[in-house]
């Protein structure tokens, strides 16, 4: 009995190999990016590419281990949600609340180190972030809500309580 119970688990385990997601990888410029609205400095650019851009972005850089299932399943559930919450490639295409929101919430979150996810440093340990790097991502948060208060009204930024 434990062997036709091994075996059954071996199959499903080689047929799982062959349900995989859709990669998250997108070629060509993207036009919402938000670097095309807001300057980026390099700093902060290898910042992002080094913690956020895995999962706040279209184009993800898979990991080996990503060609077994189930870990696939598990990052694309990961990447989804990131994306859902925030993507730095679709950016300017939202409204200018949501992304001035988006901006609020990134200084928040960086500052209390829930971003990056323990779940992603615990593998991709270059993605913990020092101090320094903290100070700078929420810097240039900041920067972003400046420019959006001197170039739009208060009100179409947040919403009135």
């Amino acid at each position: 009995m434990l062997k036709k119970i091994l075996l059954f688990l071996l199959f499903a385990l080689v047929v799982i190999q062959f349900i995989r997601p859709k990669k998250n990888k997108t070629e060509g410029p993207q036009p919402n990016y938000i670097g095309n609205a807001f300057a980026i400095p390099a700093d902060v650019k290898s910042i992002l590419a080094k913690a956020c851009n895995d999962c706040h972005s279209n184009n993800t850089n898979y990991p080996w281990y990503s060609n077994f299932q189930p870990v696939l399943w598990w990052l694309d559930k990961h990447i989804k949600d990131g994306k859902k919450h925030l993507n730095y490639d679709d950016y300017t295409n939202r409204s200018l609340r949501y992304q001035f929101h988006k901006m609020e919430e990134t200084i928040e979150m960086v500052k209390e180190g829930e971003m990056p996810l323990n779940s992603y440093t615990w593998i991709h340990k270059d993605a913990k972030l020092t101090p320094e790097e903290r100070s700078k991502l929420t810097s240039w948060a900041n920067s972003i809500m400046d420019t959006m208060k001197a170039k739009y009204p208060i009100d179409s930024l947040i919403r009135k309580n």
